[in-house]
């Protein structure tokens, strides 16, 4: 079933709205507001990540467990590749690293800006709470509404500079897939299961 969805969302998904206007635009924006709402309003949260890293001539594969807490660290565990699989890497909020308890991943930034693929789960979470939302959509894929939003800078055109897309299940606003390019290439691809959420006692 993940797979199917993953493999719709890539290339079958139907656009229902863009953002702004008419009855189904409205639908849209609506459901950004609560995005918004319920990601600031965060404290916790967990799942596993089947990511893919791509330099072009290189493409790495990883699974990770995370765990993202708003006010302290990101705790992320490798399944995959074997090699590599049960080490783990505590970032302190704000920060970055590549070592994973010894094991130093030694691929080199994605982009200008430094993104690295043990960034991909933090930037994905920062990117639902606050990035700039340059366009965002209704879709459907295999009988389930999703939510997908595009964030860029405000000053940029489609294909410059970093991009981040996102899918949420539109009813529950789990998040299910994240992919970051960089000037029109995708390098990271991630999708998301068994997605867990704790939020503050006003959330």
């Amino acid at each position: 079933m993940r797979k199917r969805l993953c493999a719709l969302m890539m290339t079958l998904i139907l656009p229902l709205t863009a953002c702004g206007g008419s009855k189904g635009e409205n639908e849209a924006e609506e459901t950004l507001a609560r995005v918004r709402n319920r990601y600031l309003e965060l404290t916790t949260c967990s799942g596993h990540g089947e990511l893919t890293a791509d330099y072009g001539q290189r493409v790495y594969t990883y699974g990770i467990d995370f765990s993202w807490q708003k006010e302290g660290e990101t705790l992320l565990v490798l399944t995959a590749p074997e090699n590599v699989a049960g080490a783990s890497a505590h970032i302190a909020a704000g920060e970055t690293a590549l070592e994973f308890d010894g094991v130093m991943l030694e691929t080199g930034p994605l982009n200008g800006e430094g993104l690295a693929p043990i960034d991909a789960i933090p930037a994905l979470l920062s990117y639902a709470r606050e990035g700039f939302v340059a366009e965002c959509v209704m879709e459907e894929a295999e009988g389930t509404k999703l939510f997908h939003m595009i964030c860029r800078d405000p000053e940029a055109q489609p294909g410059e500079g970093t991009e981040a897309e996102l899918w949420f299940q539109a009813e529950t606003l789990e998040l299910l897939r994240g992919e970051i390019s960089s000037q029109g290439e995708t390098v990271i691809q991630c999708d998301i299961s068994g997605f867990s959420m704790e939020f503050s006692q006003t959330g």
